[in-house]
């Protein structure tokens, strides 16, 4: 498993999400809306974050080489 926090608990903001996944914003939200990527979890009317655990398996499931698909 890849460890993107010191804690495999908690939340993290996007801008922490795009340290691992590197990818733009809208790319991140495209995938959301499209089931292909976690969705985040609503912390208040301002704050939006993503389980650590979620987004840690995502990344791991796509750590497999490309060729053994």
């Amino acid at each position: 498993m890849v460890n993107l926090h010191p804690s495999a608990q908690g939340f993290i903001r996007l801008r922490d999400v795009l340290k691992h996944v590197p990818v733009g914003k809208s790319t991140i939200w495209n995938w959301v809306r499209q089931g292909k990527f976690p969705p985040p979890v609503k912390l208040s009317d301002r704050v939006t974050a993503w389980s650590v655990a979620a987004v840690e398996q995502w990344v791991s499931e796509r750590l497999t080489p490309a060729n053994d698909k």
